[in-house]
Order: structure tokens, then sequence, then C-alpha cells
């Protein structure tokens, strides 16, 4: 069995968690650990185990259907199929132009997928309206980490850094059900002697292991941090020689923070003062630390402003580009880094660059063989687009997203798609947004082909087909290959996949995420390649990407820094994750650490203050609501939910409130509750405990129908990152007959 595995990559999170799969009858495969990949070195969650459930006829897609005269969806041909889509987007753009035609893409397609998706867009349809679900994920801390390093990468740093660093602050962030194998990490952190604060308004599962659990009220985290910040200014703890050296922008930044003294953030945020000053404690005494944040502070309309607090405190303290220390964000869906690297995204090219750019545009046009004027320029965000489906936006191609799940204000956004003139999606399961679609193309699985991810490291991975996709189902590079063919535009639509990661390392050299350097052949041989990695012998790459520490293939100063580092098992000045090749530039496992990406080289402190949220609980709506993941679902549960093992983990919704509030409800445990917003009502069972704060309540989203937690959630956006405010809604709690 083993000469025959597969050596591949979970379908799933960020992680990208290395597996073997091995054939088994039926046209599946059999998942067994993989100890070589240094991420999840062989853990596994539930999900991963599970995943080839979801290859099964019995739950996924296997032909193409098409909405017939009566209404119904029903079995196709694949010419029928295609032709269908093409006369649908041709008859669109005839009568309303090219920007009634929108796109919207996920963050689980590869990197290949992504790419092309991008340039079918902007090169076939000569749309701008196009985004992805990316948008809903890590958007903020992208933004913060722009305007205060020049560059966004997840994490600027391996996982494996994260034990060996002193102490870790985690916001918003519930590892332990969302990236299972990667709680290990803190886990060892603490065995190292470290400590962990973990930001919260639940004690969850992650917050159990904490040293120190700050539980604010939802949507304060901005506030939390300034009062950190304050209280490490006048405790006398900055890094004052880091801050003059290595920043720009500290005098205005602490005049911000200084305005939020503890008892004015104990009021905000309902964390106690000595809990301030104890996090301040052991965030600065030793001498590395970390912050990372997730959804929890990102997924507010003030989110961008919220991570730029937390990197401030960071740069206050110099704990940003030197080993062990630094800010990163723990990026959500499988390929939501990739994903808006390549052109998924609204207002970006491959290789993270600007669509208003005219270096950029000339650059990729060239690439792809067009006038760069043909190229439209930026289009609306991703709720934006939905928001517009049936006006301006007449018709829309989905690949691998649901957002009549996924979405904030989500019976909007149904109501939005079911006004489309045309709707067409490609997907491997019938998902209740295909359910709604005038054509759905049913495309191969992670099992099923090969391409590229980037985990949440920044380290790009290479996913191995292990077995042949079933009759009637097709990669979403050969949709994309007919459709162009359709629409005019023969070539420049290969559907090897190697192909087009070859195009993609053309069209993103020079760029910040310079791809360049990488091929099919070193992501085998090393088990991944950390970008940037430029192409031996390349120029140094654009403003975008200078400063990082190893942006060319000299890297002396980071070398040397990584000569310091305390891990060197082997003696021989090499950091486990950090090796060179002998034909090309090693890879970038850790960025910044001799200069920032910015013009100047200098990490940039950006002032902000606390504000509301955009809907503050009153009279009508007492009560905050916040959302997220539990350990057996994933996203908007259109594969999750068609497996057994995990349905009978978590078969449905729930409505997680504290003892009191269920009491003044008089609410027992299962009880049905129903959950109410300005944009609408959810029902879901009680589920009692005293792990939340009184003065709000928790709904997963995983689910559609009658307990659809995002028909509740406010789409007010972040107004740098266009991210909605997910995590914070005043709601009402209402008693439900049996």
């Amino acid at each position: 069995m083993q000469n025959t595995a597969t050596p591949t990559h979970c379908p799933y999170c960020a992680l990208q968690c290395g597996m073997n799969l091995t054939p088994v009858p039926g046209g599946t495969v059999e998942v067994s650990e993989r100890a070589d990949f240094p991420v999840n070195r062989g853990a596994l969650c539930g999900k991963g185990r599970t995943a080839p459930e979801v290859l099964s006829s019995r739950v996924r897609l296997t032909s193409p259907l098409v909405r017939s005269a009566a209404g119904e969806l029903e079995p196709a041909s694949w010419e029928e199929a295609l032709d269908r889509i093409a006369e649908g987007l041709t008859s669109v753009r005839a009568a309303y132009g090219a920007d009634a035609l929108g796109v919207f893409g996920g963050g689980g397609l590869t990197n290949e997928k992504a790419y092309t998706l991008g340039k079918f867009a902007r090169v076939v349809l000569g749309t701008s309206q196009i985004d992805y679900n990316g948008r809903f994920c890590m958007s903020s801390a992208a933004a913060a980490g722009m305007k205060a390093f020049g560059l966004d990468r997840g994490l600027p740093f391996p996982l494996e850094d994260i034990p060996r660093t002193g102490c870790v602050i985690l916001v918003g962030s519930n590892l332990a059900e969302t990236m299972p194998p990667a709680l290990r990490y803190l886990t060892e952190l603490k065995a190292n002697g470290g400590t962990l604060i973990v930001v919260d308004p639940r004690r969850t599962k992650t917050a159990e292991q904490a040293d120190l659990h700050l539980a604010p009220r939802p949507g304060t985290d901005l506030a939390l941090a300034l009062g950190l910040l304050h209280l490490v200014v006048a405790e006398g703890r900055t890094d004052e020689a880091y801050v003059q050296e290595r920043t720009s922008g500290w005098e205005d930044a602490r005049a911000a923070a200084m305005a939020h003294w503890p008892e004015y953030v104990e009021r905000i945020t309902g964390v106690s003062v000595p809990d301030l000053r104890e996090a301040v404690r052991l965030f600065c005494e030793p001498e590395t630390a970390m912050v990372l944040t997730a959804r929890g502070p990102e997924q507010q309309s003030k989110g961008t402003d919220t991570v730029g607090a937390w990197i401030n405190l960071c740069l206050a303290t110099g704990r940003a580009g030197r080993p062990y220390s630094g800010y990163g964000c723990l990026t959500g869906q499988g390929n939501g880094q990739g994903g808006r690297e390549h052109g998924q995204k609204a207002d970006q090219l491959p290789g993270y660059r600007k669509l208003t750019d005219p270096a950029a545009r000339r650059h990729v046009a060239e690439v792809w063989g067009v006038d760069p004027g043909s190229l439209p320029g930026p289009g609306r965000s991703a709720y934006e687009l939905l928001d517009a489906l049936g006006t301006d936006i007449r018709s829309l191609l989905l690949m691998g997203s649901n957002p009549v799940v996924s979405a904030p204000r989500a019976a909007h956004v149904e109501e939005r798609i079911r006004s489309l003139d045309f709707l067409a999606v490609c997907d491997v399961v019938l998902s209740e947004t295909a359910a709604l679609a005038d054509v759905v193309l049913p495309v191969t699985q992670w099992a099923e082909e090969t391409g590229t991810t980037t985990n949440l490291e920044g380290r790009v991975l290479l996913r191995r087909q292990a077995i042949t996709p079933p009759e009637g189902v097709r990669s979403d590079l050969e949709v994309m290959h007919e459709l162009a063919a359709r629409l005019g535009v023969e070539k420049g639509f290969p559907t090897d996949p190697e192909e087009v990661f070859e195009e993609l390392r053309r069209a993103s050299a020079g760029g910040p995420a310079d791809y360049s350097g990488i091929t099919y052949r070193r992501l085998v041989e090393e088990n991944g390649v950390f970008w940037p990695c430029p192409a031996a012998g390349d120029d140094e790459p654009d403003a975008g990407a200078r400063g990082t520490g190893a942006a060319a293939p000299d890297t002396d100063a980071e070398d040397a820094a990584l000569d310091v580092l305390p891990d060197d098992p082997a003696g021989d000045g090499e950091v486990p994750g950090h090796r060179g090749t002998p034909d090309g530039h090693p890879g970038t496992p850790r960025l910044f650490l001799d200069r920032f990406a910015t013009e100047d080289g200098r990490a940039r402190f950006v002032p902000v203050s606390h504000r509301a949220i955009a809907e503050e609980p009153d009279d009508e709506y007492p009560v905050l609501l916040t959302t997220g993941r539990v350990v057996a679902q994933y996203q908007s549960g259109a594969q999750t939910r068609r497996v057994d093992e995990l349905n009978a983990a978590a078969p449905g919704p729930f409505v997680e409130l504290h003892p009191r509030l269920a009491a003044r409800l008089g609410a027992a445990e299962g009880d049905p509750v129903a959950v109410v917003s300005r944009r609408g009502r959810a029902v879901a069972p009680a589920r009692i405990t005293a792990n939340i704060r009184p003065d709000t309540v928790f709904m997963p989203f995983h689910w559609p129908g009658e307990g659809r937690a995002n028909t509740l959630t406010n789409p007010a956006l972040d107004p740098t990152s266009r991210m909605p405010e997910f995590k914070a809604c005043a709601v009402r709690l209402e008693p439900v007959e049996p």
C-alpha cells in the first residue's frame, strides 16, 4: 500500500496539512499519516481524515445540470451546458456591456485556477466585476499589513517559530476547533516555558489553554489593543532603540494610544485593569513575543484599524522583523493567501500587483499577449458585487463558493442571486447557491487533480492527483478553456496545471508575491517553497517586495540573523525550513529580518483610535451576536455536511448563551430560540454555558435554512479592506413554541 500512496495535502483550511492518499475500490482513496510534512507532522483533524467521503458519487455531482423550461435542474451533456453558459454570458454582455458580467471565486481554488479565473474575467469577458470569498477571510489583516510593513503574507515566519517565542497573544482565534493540528504549537510554546494570552469573548477550548484569557465585548478589540499600548508607554516598556532605527510615525501613534487609559478601556471592553496590566507584563518581560490575529478582530467594520493597533503594539515593543517575534495573521481558507495573490481580487493582478499600477498592467499584459489598455480597472469588493446582482450585474459565473450561506445579510444576497438574468456555478456538490443556477458544472476535487496552494505561512505547496475523476467530471481549467474558445479566445487558456503555473511564474516575476523561482520539481523535492522566491539571475523585485530580507539571491543579512537563532539542532548554522537550492533562490521563510518592504525599509506606525461597531445594542436589540465555526464543520458546510461522521458530531446550528441570559428568556438547554436582527430571524436550539459573556450570544455559520446565522449578520464594510462586520451585530432573543 505504501508503494502506491500519493503524498498530497488536505483540501480544507490554510494549514494545508500533509497526508498520503492510497486508492481503494469504489473510486475513492484512503488517508494515512504523512509525518514528513512539517506543518502537521502527521496529525489530522476529523475533516481531513474524512475528506475522501466527498469524493463519493453518492454525495457529489457527476453530470452537468441545466435548468429546463419547467424550471427544474436536469442532467445535460457537457456540450449543451457549455453552450448554454456561453449564450447566457454573450446575451447579457450584448445587452448591458461587459461590466454586467460578474465573476465570483473561492479561497479553495488552487493558484492555477485562481490565476486563470482572473485572466478569464479580464481578457475573455472584459469585466472589472470579479472578487472572491477570501474578502470575507483576512482582507483586514492584509490591508493593515500593507500599511505597516509594505507587504502582506499571512505569517511572515513559519509555524515552527511559534513554540520558540516567549509569549503569544492570540486574538479572536479558536485554533482548537478551526485548525486542530496547529494547537500543538501553542502546547509546545507552554512546554518550552512560554506564555499564552487568548483574547476571545467566549471561553473556547483554545482559551482554556491560556495562561491569561481576556474576554472583551465583541467589537472592542481595537480599544483593548490601544489600552495595552498605553500601558506599555506608561510603564516604560517601549523599545526606544528599535523604534528609532526601524520604524516611522511613532509620535502620532503614541499620542493616539495615550488617549486610551486603562480605566476607560475597562469600561469599553469589560476587561479589568489588573488583567490589562498582567497582559502587558506577560507580553513584555520575555525577549521575544508574537501577536497572532484571526477573524475575531478582522471581521469588523474597523478591522483594518484593529489589526493596525495590534501591529503598533508589536512595533512599539520591538516585536516585529526579529527572530521569533512578530505579527501574523492566521489565514482561514485553504488557499486564501494564494487566491488573492494572483488575480481573483477586484483590485489585483498576479504577483500581488496593483491593477492601477501602469507598470504592473504592462508586465501582466505582455505575459497575456494583450494590450494593457484593454485590461479593465478595479471592480467591486465581494459584498458590493453580490449586492449589485440583478441590477448593475446581470449574470454571474461562480466557482467554489456558496454565498447563499456564507455571505452577510444572506437572505438579501439570496434574493439578489435569484434576480439574476443568468447564473452558472462550477462546484463539486449541489450547494445551496448551485441549486439556484441556470447551469451547474461538476468539477474535479483535490484528490483528482494536480495544482498548487499557498498556506498560511506563505509556503507554496503541490497537491498531487491520486485518482482519476469519475466520468462526466472535468476540471475548472477545462471549463475556462472551453468557455474562452466559445467566446472567441482560442489561445491562452491551457488545461494542464503545470503549464498554467509556468505562466503564473512569469506573470508574478518581480512582483511582491514573486513565484518565478518556484517550480513543480522544487515543490516536490523541498516540501514547499516560501515566497517571495525570484528566479535565479532576476533583478531585485519591485518596490512591493523590496526589503524583505530575502527577496533577492544575496541573503547574507538574513543568514546572519538566522545564525544566532537558538534552534540549530544539526550545528551547521541552518534552521529547519530555511535552505537553499543549488540552482535558485532559497525562498523566504522569514520576512523583514533586516528591513521592511517599504520604500525606506522602515515599518510604519499607523495612528488609530477606538470607535464603536456599526450597530451597537439598544432597547430593541439589546444583545450582541458573534459568529464562528465548530470543529466538525467547515465554512458554509457544503462539503462537510455531506459526511456522516461529521454530521453526527455537529448535526445542526445552535445558539450559545449564558445561563443568566437564558434565565431571563426562560429558555432551557435544547429549547428553540429565535435570534432576531434588523436583517432577519434565525431559529436554533439553545446551548447554555457559562463560557460566554452574559451580553453576547454565539452562532456557528455552517448551516442554511432556519438556523442560518448569516441571515442576521451586518454587511457594514471596513472602509479600507471592504470586510463585512460578521463578528458583531445587535440582536434580540425570543422564545419559540416547540
